[in-house]
């Protein structure tokens, strides 16, 4: 079975999970919500998911609302149903040209994986227009099919970029989601801008994790969205992006002072936590955060008295940069105003 934790991600938080942890027990106590605004794969809100637990997760980018579905939501499935269709899926070669293929093919992938990938791809369409899944099935199954070819994608971890050597044909495997309905009772999942979404909900605990620097997500995970989406559209350049204008975050842009300030202001909560680490100028111009201390603290006092925790951690940046005075950061505030 596939963990919600078995993504490679930028800036994911497996690694620092305890720590959230600890300061929540320390500072906060018992709890009965806790929304994960800039979710990505989740899992921070998986980790704090039981069964009289709130969690509300929210992702912009499609195939990560589908993930979170997938792992988080309440909607019922079959799961012999799934598992048939998995071992189906295994056991199929394709052997045709198809949308995928034709763009990826050689290039993030082999060729017959490509056209593998493109044959699944369709098929989970076909079932789903057919109402022989439901969506509920068809979040599992997509969320599978793009925790597979993560696994065997020819890149050091994101599709900003494709390793251009020989491929080899590497066996992918679907697997079913280890996901727990009885857990996901209460929740709610997201795909909406944080900064819309936050002046429609309440929670106890609002835990951020925004988008640090200039590197846009959805340049990152282009491929994995255009699979989930499946609307086929144009792609171009030696990356093979499809236009994906509508869905850059605020956060990369000069904008992310403003949009900061404008969610936390919005906010209906208890108590903030905001993961930001300290990179400064230490990387590239494209890895430099795009909001200062002085703004971050500024902006929280707006709420109440911050306090800093910090962690040092090992970050996973999928290049050639190096940094070893990596902290994470967590900014804390109880608000009262």
């Amino acid at each position: 079975m596939f963990e919600i934790s078995q993504r490679r991600y930028l800036g994911n938080k497996n690694s620092i999970l305890n720590f959230i942890e600890n300061i929540i027990k320390n500072e906060i106590g018992h709890f009965n919500s806790l929304c994960d605004i800039f979710a990505g794969t989740g899992v921070v809100g998986s980790y704090f998911n039981e069964k009289n637990n709130k969690i509300i997760t929210n992702d912009l980018l499609y195939h990560n609302y589908i993930s979170l579905s997938a792992f988080l939501n309440q909607d019922s499935f079959n799961q012999e149903k799934i598992l048939e269709l998995i071992n189906n899926f295994n056991n199929f070669s394709a052997k045709k040209e198809n949308y995928f293929s034709i763009n990826f093919g050689g290039k993030y992938f082999s060729e017959d994986n490509a056209k593998k990938i493109g044959f699944i791809r369709e098929q989970i369409r076909k079932l789903f227009i057919e109402d022989k899944i439901n969506l509920k099935e068809k979040f599992i199954l997509l969320t599978s099919l793009n925790y597979s070819i993560d696994r065997i994608a020819n890149t050091v971890g994101h599709y900003d970029a494709y390793i251009k050597k020989e491929m080899k044909n590497s066996k992918f495997e679907l697997k079913m989601l280890n996901t727990d309905i009885e857990k996901n009772k209460k929740n709610k999942i997201y795909n909406k801008d944080a900064n819309y979404l936050i002046k429609d909900i309440e929670c106890d605990i609002l835990y951020l994790d925004p988008p640090y620097n200039s590197r846009q997500y959805s340049d990152a995970y282009h491929v994995l969205e255009n699979l989930t989406l499946w609307q086929k559209p144009e792609v171009f350049g030696v990356a093979k992006k499809f236009d994906r204008n509508k869905i850059k975050s605020e956060y990369c842009k000069v904008t992310a002072i403003k949009s900061f300030e404008d969610l936390i202001i919005n906010a209906k909560c208890k108590y903030i936590l905001l993961s930001y680490n300290n990179m400064g100028n230490n990387g590239n111009h494209r890895s430099n955060a795009k909001i200062s201390d002085d703004d971050i603290l500024r902006i929280l006092n707006l709420r109440g008295t911050p306090k800093i925790f910090e962690q040092n951690y090992k970050e996973f940046n999928a290049g050639k940069e190096k940094r070893n005075d990596n902290k994470e950061r967590i900014f804390f505030v109880k608000v009262t105003r």
